[in-house]
């Protein structure tokens, strides 16, 4: 069956050298993506996580730093001319303090990254992606929200905002350029490892996880399977969804 293939198929990850962004550009990979480019915002690290995504396929590294639009414009000129059939904007910050200590400068850093890169990237590479769409398979824009963006965690003020406003900015994306055969859809993970999360599994990891309703943490496979899916032609029909992957945490 070739319902979750993605043979032939060339796609860009975001903040894809670590965490979420690296399950998913593995993930990717594993099912026959002809390459996956990763990028971030260090060098050393696109180089590293190049050499071990290659023992799963054809990988090309660009650092970027796309809480710039200039860097988002480069980025996509690096990416070059040719179609680009998957777009996953997962490249994020988050910023926790109290209400009274919580500066402007985390509300810039937070939102440049979370909420403003999506949309120049996404902005920047549409000659690409409109290269690659076609009827019944259309060209793919995965952002990745957070269940932060639909619960009400507290004092990561601009995190909670920006993953509300990726997911508003899913919806709003996928009617419009839905037409051009260009899907934008939204996963909304909750608790993973990942080095934004360490700090909180590494205090309170098995309470979180006692809270989850399947009793654990995100592994891998959970965030590789949505992403493929959406990827693949089994999600050639969603458009304009955000899909919480959090074991459950939103039905609480």
């Amino acid at each position: 069956m070739d319902l979750f293939s993605l043979a032939g198929k060339t796609a860009l990850v975001t903040g894809g050298t670590r965490g979420i962004g690296l399950m998913i550009a593995r993930g990717l990979l594993e099912a026959g993506a002809a390459k996956v480019v990763v990028s971030s915002r260090k060098a050393e690290a696109c180089e590293k996580a190049a050499a071990e995504l290659s023992a799963f396929g054809n990988v090309e590294a660009i650092p970027a730093d796309v809480s710039t639009e200039a860097e988002c414009l480069r980025l996509a000129a690096e990416f070059g001319d040719g179609p680009l059939h998957v777009l996953v904007n997962n490249a994020g910050a988050t910023w926790g303090a109290p209400l009274a200590e919580f500066p402007a400068s985390a509300w810039d850093k937070v939102v440049d990254l979370n909420l403003k890169a999506p949309f120049f990237l996404t902005r920047a590479l549409l000659p690409n992606l409109r290269a690659a769409a076609v009827e019944g398979d259309p060209a793919r824009v995965i952002n990745i929200g957070s269940i932060d963006g639909i619960m009400t965690p507290g004092e990561r003020y601009s995190y909670t905002t920006s993953k509300a406003g990726v997911h508003q900015l899913t919806r709003v994306l996928a009617k419009e350029l839905g037409p051009q055969q260009i899907t934008v859809n939204a996963v909304a993970p909750g608790p993973f490892e990942s080095k934004m999360m360490a700090a909180t599994l590494d205090a309170f990891g098995e309470v979180i996880a006692d809270t989850v309703p399947l009793k654990r943490i995100g592994r891998p496979d959970d965030m590789a399977g949505v992403a493929v899916f959406l990827a693949s032609r089994a999600g050639a029909y969603v458009n304009g969804a955000v899909i919480p992957v959090d074991g459950g945490l939103t039905t609480l």
